[in-house]
């Protein structure tokens, strides 16, 4: 299933708007920085990728719009982890492994 991601500034966060569920990934942006602070999966879509899928899509956003990530979710940090091509956009200075 494909999912669409929806950029909802009114909420500051990235979602994916589901019939029955909307996970998403909160964030706090400035002018050209933006902290990805948490996500969350609701507990019915768990261990379906969705939250990678998520993560990889907002990340494409925020590399479309040219900010800087600050990666405070643990979640995004291990999804940039396990795929460095994203590290290119955090942060200098900060380690994620």
């Amino acid at each position: 299933m494909p999912y669409t991601l929806v950029d909802n500034e009114e909420k500051k966060r990235y979602e994916f708007q589901l019939p029955e569920h909307i996970p998403h990934v909160e964030y706090i942006r400035t002018k050209d920085k933006i902290y990805l602070t948490h996500t969350e999966v609701p507990t019915e879509l768990e261990g379906q990728g969705i939250g990678s899928e998520l993560i990889k899509q907002a990340l494409e956003d925020i590399d479309k719009k040219e900010l800087t990530l600050v990666p405070l979710c643990p979640f995004v940090a291990h999804y940039i982890k396990e795929h460095p091509k994203w590290k290119e956009l955090v942060l200098k200075g900060i380690n994620i492994g």
